[in-house]
């Protein structure tokens, strides 16, 4: 079982609010190639984190308004927020040990 959350731009908001854990939200689009290569460490995260981060997963074509107000410029991106505030942001292909890293970084 997935804990990946598929969100859209009418979720978004709510998403990173309602919750006491920190939020990994992945950027991706179905072209992209490097991110069907991250898209398994991002499930990876959201099982080994799952007591701590929340996953949301959003396709960037469909959704502008998350894509602008969280400045993605390419894709994979990776966005954390705790607390509604954006943390930590990353784009670009990341591996499951540097994601790992990253993710201990900033929780």
């Amino acid at each position: 079982m997935s804990n990946v959350i598929q969100s859209t731009d009418s979720q978004f908001s709510q998403a990173i609010q309602d919750t006491d854990q920190a939020v990994l939200v992945y950027f991706w689009a179905s072209w992209c190639g490097p991110c069907k290569l991250v898209s398994p460490s991002v499930e990876w995260a959201a099982n080994e984190y799952s007591d701590r981060l929340k996953v949301f997963k959003l396709e960037v074509d469909p959704n502008p308004e998350a894509v602008k107000q969280c400045q993605v410029e390419g894709v994979p991106a990776l966005r954390i927020f705790k607390n509604s505030e954006m943390i930590a942001s990353h784009e670009g292909a990341i591996g499951k040990q540097g994601l790992q890293e990253w993710l201990d970084k900033n929780l």
